[in-house]
């Protein structure tokens, strides 16, 4: 059995493993993966980490898999780094950046596609976030932010995007903890969530991108 992985992201050390293999040559281009279970023992960790790592390098193209036959090798130039990597990387204004543009299209798209059981879950989360920052409860504020914004994600009716947004959520929330130290940022950006939420719920894209746009540069002033 190879050395097990215990790091933060089973999944993340697993898919830099795997892509370590094909870049040296390991494995090449059409050449099959082992099968679940092996990699399992290869890599000391269970069956979600892998179908994860496998998840990821075929979102960043270096493997395809083939249903019902098995998992291979689509490209192994390197280049197809896996997003969950890259952005561990990264500088903050650029995540940052990148995240704000998501926020105003995930927004808009959401008050076009949601649902009632959207917004059922978005309220929710809303609820938590005002909740927890009255309580001066910053850990559950900022995981009750993350979340208000992944259910908006989730309710733009596309899945890619909603994806993509996602993979920065763990990068926003290390850099919320680190950053704020009490819950008066999120008090003061509390009635720019409510409008945002009421966007959403009356079915209203321009309102939804527009106060979108105003929650970021709240945070980023």
């Amino acid at each position: 059995m190879d050395q097990g992985i215990s790091r933060r992201s089973l999944a993340d050390e697993v898919a830099a493993r795997i892509q370590q293999q094909i870049v040296s040559g390991q494995y090449k281009i059409g050449d099959q993966l082992p099968i679940e279970p092996e990699l399992m023992q290869q890599f000391g960790v269970g069956r979600s980490s892998i179908r994860e790592a496998i998840k990821l390098l075929v979102n960043s193209g270096l493997l395809r898999v083939q249903q019902g036959v098995g998992t291979f090798v689509a490209d192994n130039t390197g280049i197809g780094e896996p997003l969950a990597q890259r952005l561990k990387r990264s500088d903050l204004p650029d995540i940052n950046e990148v995240r704000q543009l998501l926020e105003m299209k995930i927004a808009e798209k959401a008050a076009d596609h949601r649902t009632d059981k959207d917004v059922e879950k978005i309220s929710r989360h809303f609820n938590e976030r005002e909740q927890a920052a009255n309580d001066q409860n910053i850990a559950a504020c900022v995981e009750a932010d993350i979340n208000f914004h992944n259910a908006i994600a989730d309710a733009s009716g596309n899945a890619i995007l909603a994806d993509l947004y996602k993979s920065f959520s763990a990068r926003i929330k290390n850099d919320f903890l680190s950053r704020f130290k009490d819950t008066s940022p999120f008090i003061e950006t509390m009635r720019l969530h409510k409008e945002l939420l009421n966007s959403i719920i009356d079915k209203d894209p321009k309102r939804a991108w527009h106060f979108a746009a105003r929650i970021n540069g709240h945070i980023t002033a």
